[in-house]
């Protein structure tokens, strides 16, 4: 209760629901936090790229480990949309608790292997030294990075994508101020960027557990609660190995292209590096908006809602492609005179080009792709859009490379199979999701169970109390959004 005036006012604290209202616009407004985050992400990176020049295993395990959010969004999404509040409670911490141990197990192996995977990348003599001393301080974050990124799909999975921006916002900023701190003042070198890295990783998974612990219902953190329910942790691995091979296939398919792109010297291998970096920027877009499709898909089918499902895809294809091709034409126009500061050879900057006029004119093709996968996910259908992605993208890149590529190698040959890997795997995709959707309309909507009736030791999922003086409340409710409610809490916390 909370004393406003001469009275007590009960507060209901309205989750968002991805299932009713206005859909586009939820959608759009959805994307948006998540697309600033992963620009934030991408600057961040940046800077730390820009003090340490060379290393890069650091972001391949970014990578492998931002996959894990997906996986975790299908499972909750699906139980909230279903009213599940205790299930989703659950599978909730089953996550978190398999973030913990995954994280330390990548830690402890991690640090201790760095060196030899180093050196199985060739990494050159004179900066393995300090490449290996990055990685093992960089790895004691991984445990804080596990948890951040499964707690910021988890509450993207109840329709908040807005937090998690902002902790990434602040814990960013804290990250660029340690660096300057370090390396310019302290003269740590790159182990001054990794630690400031570390730091700011366990900044960032604090606010998200202090969040979790404030949460209500679904989303309530309890560390008491930590275990790992057989039931959901079977789903989050039938999710989430597929998605993982998926990425190793990715990984395997670009280190044969990244050979390729050798074979025509320093010049090329400098040119693609600084457009491949304006790349990942324009990339958040579409990832962004997959994100979105799967969370509104996975409620939609939770709640029984499947009509919704072509609704929300069809504008999550118009928001990734329309996106996309707006932010690919703007690094077309910008590009040169970026490149132009980046690199200190002309050869490089036309190579620079040739990457970024290919890729950029046609990215809204990678969006409808991006998009389509995330539709089957949200729908369950895991194994399929992975399936798919390895033998269309990842497997008619490999052919392209030794048969067409081979007859004509220049690097414009080389770079046109990624939209056309685009293209066909998109059509594959949307087969996939025709027959999905015909299967689902066969199943028909969930039967409608009753809810559970509450003991006295549950908490009532939908009401917010605020504790004040010992007056007698009065039956008067007051309903407010969730960042309305952000503004009559008593202790400072950051926008909900």
């Amino acid at each position: 209760m909370r004393k406003i005036g001469s009275r007590s006012v009960q507060i209901s604290v309205q989750k968002q629901d991805l299932t009713s209202g206005n859909l586009p616009k939820k959608i759009l407004l959805f994307t948006l936090p998540i697309i600033a985050m992963g620009l934030f992400q991408n600057l961040f990176a940046a800077c730390d790229d820009m003090v340490i020049l060379g290393i890069f295993a650091s972001d391949r395990a970014l990578a492998a480990v931002g996959a894990t959010t997906y996986l975790v969004n299908v499972v909750v999404a699906r139980l909230i949309g279903a009213k599940e509040e205790r299930e989703a409670n659950r599978a909730m911490h089953t996550a978190l608790t398999l973030s913990l141990i995954v994280g330390l197990a990548l830690m402890v192996l991690g640090s201790s292997l760095c060196r030899i995977c180093l050196e199985w990348l060739d990494t050159p003599a004179d900066i393995i030294a300090q490449s290996t001393t990055y990685l093992r301080i960089y790895f004691i974050g991984t445990p804080a990075l596990l948890i951040f990124n499964f707690g910021a799909a988890i509450l993207r999975a109840g329709g908040n994508a807005k937090s998690p921006f902002l902790y990434l916002s602040l814990s960013g900023a804290v990250n660029v101020a340690l660096n300057t701190l370090f390396v310019l003042v302290c003269r740590m070198d790159v182990a001054g960027v990794a630690t400031g890295t570390v730091i700011s990783q366990y900044l960032s998974a604090g606010l998200m557990i202090l969040h979790l612990l404030r949460e209500k219902g679904a989303l309530q953190f309890r560390p008491r609660r930590m275990t790992l329910s057989g039931k959901y942790l079977v789903q989050i691995l039938r999710i989430g190995i597929p998605t993982g091979l998926n990425n190793l296939v990715f990984s395997i398919s670009n280190t044969q292209i990244q050979s390729a792109v050798n074979s025509f010297g320093a010049a090329a291998v400098a040119g693609c590096s600084a457009a491949y970096t304006l790349e990942h920027f324009v990339y958040t877009s579409p990832n962004s908006v997959m994100q979105a499709a799967i969370s509104f898909v996975g409620q939609n089918v939770g709640a029984g809602k499947h009509r919704n499902i072509p609704k929300i895809l069809r504008w999550c294809l118009f928001y990734a492609a329309g996106i996309g091709f707006v932010m690919g034409l703007t690094v077309v126009g910008l590009g040169r005179p970026i490149f132009g500061v980046i690199l200190d050879s002309t050869a490089a900057i036309e190579f620079a080009m040739t990457r970024t006029y290919i890729f950029m004119f046609f990215y809204y093709m990678c969006g409808i792709m991006e998009v389509l996968a995330g539709t089957l996910r949200g729908l369950g259908k895991s194994l399929l859009p992975t399936a798919v992605t390895m033998i269309g993208a990842c497997g008619l890149r490999l052919v392209w490379i030794h048969t067409v590529f081979r007859a004509m190698p220049a690097l414009g040959v080389l770079f046109a199979s990624y939209p056309l890997s685009w293209l066909l795997t998109a059509i594959a995709h949307f087969v996939g999701y025709l027959v999905a959707m015909h299967r689902l309309k066969r199943q028909g909507p969930p039967p409608v169970e009753p809810p559970d009736e509450p003991t006295a030791t549950d908490e009532t999922p939908t009401t917010h109390e605020l504790l004040s003086t010992d007056e007698t409340p009065t039956t008067d409710k007051i309903s407010v959004t969730d960042n309305e409610v952000s503004s009559l809490r008593t202790a400072p916390a950051v926008a909900h």
